[in-house]
């Protein structure tokens, strides 16, 4: 990469090495991304209506497609070097407006609204930031600018859909005409975003680090996954007062349940998807970046925010000393709760299924039994209800555990081995930091 040749006091683009692991800049920038997931949440669980569903989905989808331009500049450049930082911390000074303005982005038209146009604004600073490290990285690439060009009508026509969708509504006179054209050109931008990608196919792209990009999608998820641990203890009214048996329970349900859905996804399947990426080559492993990571972890993120409204709403009922315990969830509690598990589920079985080329009999099951057990859900109190998913994702995982016991174990055996053989390697290769430099026999 030319930016070698020229050197200014921050120091120039550093590209990503084959072997490359996330660095702390990352990180960093993804905690403005979790914020993001929180401020979805926190805003849909004012008012629980389908709207709002949809309209949270919406968000989360465009959102979520800046995270994988996101992660696409960053499987290309190291973020925490040289120049890079200084334009990344505009990008998540973009991206924190971004979230702030998304409560507003939906809300009735009104002409002095400023939400959805901060919001449409900010997401042009975003892109054009995340479109300007992507152009200086791949400047002396042709192949890779061809491609980068497939993306510019999506960039520019996306752009123009959301600054349609902040200006239009409000100019015209409130009621249904102006929601609808909102929702629809929202919908749009998602379609758009999410089509350009399959349309501009692997060609001209390249993952150089399997373990950069597996990683950096790996911590994504976990962090959401704690992002909706959060969101249940400070939506549902457990802080800030006294403990009670039932709310101790709930807590405690929430970690059990939270903790199965992370290990239904980081025992096996994750590590093994990781193998699989490395083993892919070209356009092969692009394929399968793209489509396992960046469009099969979206419904996982989305049943994530889902079960997290679904087990607020279900912990403020039960912290609630108005409400009798013996009482029955109120409103959409357990639909969403048991939804977004399903919704996790299958968006894991998809990337299970393009990544392994296999779906695992028990995640089937426990789909099919979670659906089975909403009627059952509607009539047991709240805790009950809450109570009945955690012991179904609980048996998924300790169900796997004794069925694949063999194949857990040969798998722990390769990465072990796998990890043994880079360690030697790696330290083999820092040793030579710590040899004398040969003397020149001339002096």
């Amino acid at each position: 990469m030319s930016g070698f040749g020229r050197r200014g006091r921050l120091g120039p683009v550093v590209p990503v090495a084959p072997a490359a692991r996330v660095d702390r800049f990352e990180i960093f920038f993804d905690l403005v991304f979790v914020f993001s997931f929180f401020i979805i949440t926190r805003a849909t669980a004012l008012a629980i209506t389908p709207g709002a569903l949809l309209h949270a989905l919406l968000v989360l989808a465009v959102l979520w497609w800046c995270w994988v331009v996101h992660s696409i500049v960053a499987a290309k450049i190291r973020l925490g070097e040289g120049f890079v930082p200084v334009l990344m911390t505009v990008g998540m000074a973009a991206l924190f407006t971004f979230s702030l303005s998304l409560p507003q982005a939906f809300k009735e038209p009104d002409k002095a609204a400023s939400g959805p146009f901060v919001a449409a604004i900010s997401y042009v600073v975003i892109r054009g930031v995340h479109l300007a490290l992507y152009w200086h990285a791949v400047r002396d690439s042709p192949n890779e600018r061809r491609q980068l060009l497939r993306f510019l009508p999506e960039l520019v026509l996306s752009t123009l859909l959301l600054l349609a969708a902040a200006l239009i509504p409000a100019a015209l006179d409130h009621g249904g005409g102006a929601a609808l054209i909102r929702d629809s050109l929202w919908t749009t931008v998602v379609l758009l975003q999410y089509g350009s990608g399959m349309l501009a196919g692997t060609w001209g792209w390249g993952v150089t680090s399997a373990e950069h990009w597996t990683e950096r999608y790996e911590l994504i998820l976990i962090i959401a996954l704690g992002e909706s641990v959060i969101s249940v203890g400070v939506g549902s009214n457990l802080l800030g007062q006294a403990p009670t048996w039932p709310a101790v329970i709930a807590a405690i349900l929430g970690i059990f349940f939270t903790a199965a859905l992370w290990w239904a996804h980081y025992d096996m399947i994750g590590p093994a998807a990781r193998i699989a990426l490395h083993a892919a080559e070209d356009g092969p492993r692009v394929a399968m970046a793209r489509d396992g990571y960046a469009y099969c972890f979206l419904p996982m993120i989305a049943g994530i925010i889902l079960f997290a409204l679904g087990a607020e709403l279900i912990v403020h009922q039960v912290t609630d000393p108005r409400v009798p315990n013996h009482l029955p969830a109120r409103g959409p509690s357990e639909p969403l709760l048991i939804g977004g598990v399903i919704c996790y589920l299958c968006g894991n079985m998809l990337f299970q299924f393009r990544m392994l080329r296999t779906v695992s009999w028990t995640r089937v099951g426990a789909v099919l039994l979670l659906a089975a057990s909403v009627p059952v859900a509607n009539r047991l109190p709240a805790l009950g209800a809450f109570a009945l998913v955690t012991l179904i994702t609980l048996g998924l995982v300790t169900t796997e555990v004794i069925v694949f016991n063999e194949a857990r174990r040969a798998l722990r055996g390769f990465v072990f081995q796998e990890r043994t053989a880079y360690e030697a390697h790696e330290a083999a290769v820092r040793a030579r930091w710590h040899e004398p430099e040969p003397e020149d026999p001339s002096t």
